[in-house]
Parts: structure tokens; sequence; C-alpha cells
């Protein structure tokens, strides 16, 4: 069986994708919120996801996690990337802020999905929260009671319980929100030292121009949708040809973005 050039290449693409959602269909109790949404994420990318309040960030991201199922659609992953090894940080809610543990125990509850059925964690588990906690900054704090901690320094908690999760792939839900500007900054350099390192990043928010600053590719979901390069967005914003289209996905334009194009 002969395979013509442009199916070669559409395999090879899946086969370097970590991600891929084709034609997905996304809402609740038959109510659709996302229609026919398709995209790619590959190794090492950047992802930012934008979007108003409610037009489908995070039950696109619930969907990729399989908490909740597709209306229709499909999810696949690739390069070596298996459903369970994507690390997740969640939008935090005021019971969250005072969950009533230490910083070491929230971190080590990232290594569940690695216990099986085992009822203990192991040396290795063990050794990977204390680099995961190293690595954010946090090894300090570790008998601290997380309720006890700044807004920075339980996000910083939650990216280590991430991190014991998977060293692949992370999803971040509006990671600096409800956060001050300093602690903003912090937390944008902390996850870009992530990306540098390897990890493929996907992060929904809604400060398009900080998030630009770092991101490779970029997804917005609405009325309108558009999946592109950084780049790609940056010259529907600037082009004067274009402009109307990116006033249409994101409903206004964005602030100068020179500089960001690298």
């Amino acid at each position: 069986m002969k395979i013509g050039g442009n199916l070669w290449i559409e395999l090879w693409r899946r086969k370097l994708s970590q991600l891929t959602c084709e034609n997905l269909t996304l809402g609740y109790d038959s109510k659709v919120i996302v229609k026919n949404l398709s995209f790619s994420v590959n190794a090492g990318d950047y992802l930012c996801i934008l979007g108003e309040n409610g037009s489908g960030k995070s039950t696109l991201m619930k969907t990729i996690l399989h908490l909740i199922k597709p209306l229709d659609g499909k999810i696949t992953t690739g390069d070596g990337l298996l459903a369970d090894e994507i690390g997740y940080l969640p939008q935090q809610t005021m019971i969250q802020k005072d969950f009533p543990a230490s910083v070491r125990e929230i971190v080590l509850s990232g290594c569940q999905s690695r216990c099986g059925r085992r009822p203990f964690y192991i040396k290795s588990e063990r050794l990977l929260a204390a680099r995961a906690m190293a690595k954010m900054g946090i090894t300090d704090l570790a008998k601290k009671c997380y309720r006890e901690l700044s807004g920075g320094q339980q996000q910083r908690v939650l990216l280590a319980r991430a991190l014991c999760a998977t060293q692949k792939m992370l999803f971040l839900d509006e990671p600096v929100s409800a956060l001050d500007p300093a602690a903003q900054e912090e937390m944008y350099a902390l996850i870009e030292s992530l990306h540098k390192e390897g990890i493929t990043i996907i992060m929904i928010s809604h400060d398009v121009e900080a998030a630009l600053r770092y991101a490779t590719h970029v997804l917005h979901i609405g009325e309108s949708i558009f999946f592109g390069t950084k780049a790609e967005f940056i010259h529907k914003t600037t082009c004067p040809d274009c402009n109307g289209q990116i006033k249409k996905i994101i409903g206004r334009t964005p602030v100068s973005l020179s500089g960001l194009n690298r």
C-alpha cells in the first residue's frame, strides 16, 4: 500500500506531537461551548491559551486531563507522553488556600500517581519531592503549614507538587491569578526556567501581553478561534492588513508588542 507525501507528513507530525486534539466539541450535559477545535503541541512548546471568561479554556483543560469527556472529537498523546504524565496546577480556591497540611506533605502528594495501590511513599519519591522543593526555592518551608504561606509561596508549593507528577508536560490554569505584581513576575520566571529545562508548558491566561513574553504558540478560543505561533499572532496584531482579524479574535488591539517576537 502506497502512502502519499502529505499523509506521510501528517503521520510524522502526529508522531512528534506530545498532544493532538482533533475536531473537539466541548461542553457539559450536551451544552456546546466550543466546536471543531483542532491543535497540536510538540515537546518543548510553550502554549498560551487565551479567551474570555466562559469561553471554554478550563473546560478544554479538564477534557484533556480526562476529568470530563469531549462531546465529540478525539485527544491523543505521542512522543512517549502517557496520559498520566501531565502535571496540573489548577486555579486555587479558598478551601485549597486554607488546607491544613505541611508543605512537604502537599508536594509529596504529587507522587500519588506513581504509588498505584501502595499506601506509602518510597525513597525515590521522597527524593523527587525534595528536588522539586529545591527547584522552587521552598526547601526551608518544608515543615510549614500550607495555609500560613503567602499566595506566591503557595503557588510555588503547588508547582513543586505538579513537578512530582511529571517531567514532561505541565498544565497551568491561571497560575498568577490573585498574586501581587512582584509575585506574578517571580512565578512567570519560574515557569520560564522549567520551559528552558525542556518541560512543555500549556498555560491558561487572561494576560495577553505578559503571556506573549514567554509563549511559543497561542491558542485563542471563543467565538473566533486562532491557533499558531507567537510570531503569527503578533503579525496579525501589527500588520495593518491583519489588524482587524486580531481585534475580532481578542476583542481589542493589544498594547505594543515590540520586542516580543523572538
